[in-house]
C-alpha cells in the first residue's frame, strides 16, 4: 500500500511542479528556481512520511501522510472503525477541543 500512496501522492505532485515550469507568467528562471524549491519541501516530505518504518514509528507516519495529503481519508476504509477514528481525531483539532467536557 506504501508504494501505491507514494505514486499517486508524487503524480500530484509532479501535475503542480509541471505547472510552475509552464506558468507564462514566471521568467523561465523563477520557473526553473520555483520548482527546485518545492522539490525540497517535497523531499522533506516524503523523508517524513517514508523514511522511518517500523511498528512503534506507524501511527506518526499515518498522521503525517493523512497531514501531507499522501494518505487520504478515502483510504482509511480499509482500517479498523478505531483506527480511523483516532486518525481524524487527531487531524482535527476541533473535534478533540469540542470532546472536551467543560
Amino acid at each position: 500500500m506504501i508504494e501505491f500512496l507514494k505514486e499517486r501522492y508524487l503524480k500530484e505532485q509532479n501535475l503542480k511542479l509541471n505547472q510552475i515550469l509552464t506558468d507564462s507568467e514566471r521568467t523561465a528562471t523563477d520557473q526553473f528556481w520555483d520548482t527546485f524549491e518545492e522539490m525540497k519541501k517535497e523531499k522533506k516530505i516524503l523523508q517524513d512520511c517514508l523514511d522511518r518504518h517500523s511498528r512503534s514509528y506507524m501511527y506518526l507516519s499515518m498522521l503525517l501522510m493523512l497531514r501531507h495529503g499522501m494518505l487520504k481519508e478515502e483510504d482509511l476504509k480499509s482500517f479498523s472503525e478505531e483506527l480511523q477514528e483516532q486518525l481524524i481525531t487527531h487531524m482535527n483539532p476541533e473535534v478533540i477541543i469540542s470532546a472536551k467536557p467543560e
